[in-house]
């Protein structure tokens, strides 16, 4: 029997070298072509509704399990920052070298760059630890 490269372990791609490119590879793939097919359907929704099918197939993806990209590389964190920022092109009706894009995901959106998401996100958890409002198997270990 051979060791196998990757492992995917509750829904997060391990590569054998405890790399996270094979991940962020996948979940990069996955948000763009749901990108391009809300592309396609955009000018037949609301603003709201765009917003949250985006929040749905694209936001959630990228956020989730993205406590363990804590201290990742940049070339890693690129790659779903470019997702993010497509995302916020359709959801704004901008296009790709329109300026002022980074304004519109932080003043309108609302959205924290992929960086301030990770870190948010494990401050919170950390947070709730000290607080013992954590799930139990967290709580256990915090001192």
């Amino acid at each position: 029997m051979t060791a196998s490269e990757h492992v995917r372990l509750l829904g997060v791609m391990m590569s054998s070298d405890l790399s996270l490119e094979k991940h962020v590879d996948t979940v990069c793939s996955k948000c763009f072509f749901w990108l391009s097919q809300l592309k396609i359907v955009r000018r037949s929704l609301d603003a709201e509704s765009i917003k949250t099918l985006v929040r749905a197939f694209v936001t959630s993806r990228v956020d989730y399990g993205n406590i363990i990209l804590v201290g990742a590389p940049k070339s890693v964190t690129n790659k779903l920052q470019r997702v993010l920022n497509a995302a916020a092109r359709i959801v704004t009706g901008t296009r790709k070298y329109d300026q002022g894009l980074s304004r519109l995901l932080h003043t309108e959106l609302h959205w924290l760059d992929v960086r301030e998401r990770d870190l948010y996100k494990l401050a919170l958890m950390v947070h709730r630890c000290l607080q013992d409002k954590a799930p139990q198997y967290l709580s256990n270990y915090s001192l």
